[in-house]
């Protein structure tokens, strides 16, 4: 009788004990690493709506800065300051 691969345990490279070995035990390994490890950084998913987010702020703040008050504020301050000067 044959024994498959997937039922071989495969020795601990710390010389712990045997594990098994084959596609099912890889994944469960896997993920059990992946699990005890904090995430670290952004996905591609959350790198989008922080664009889309800094995007929409930088259209918002352009209409802000852009808009009829904020220029007239800006230029009379800026007409005070010359006249101090002069």
């Amino acid at each position: 009788m044959t024994t498959s691969s997937a039922t071989v345990p495969e020795p601990a490279p710390d010389g712990g004990p045997a594990r098994p070995r084959g596609p099912r035990a890889a994944l469960r390994r896997r993920l059990a690493l992946l699990a005890a490890e904090p995430e670290a950084g952004m996905s591609t998913a959350e790198y989008a709506v922080g664009t889309v987010a800094a995007c929409a702020f930088a259209a918002v703040l352009f209409r802000v800065v852009t808009g009829d008050s904020v220029v007239d504020g800006l230029t009379d301050l800026v007409d005070r300051a010359l006249a101090t000067l002069a």
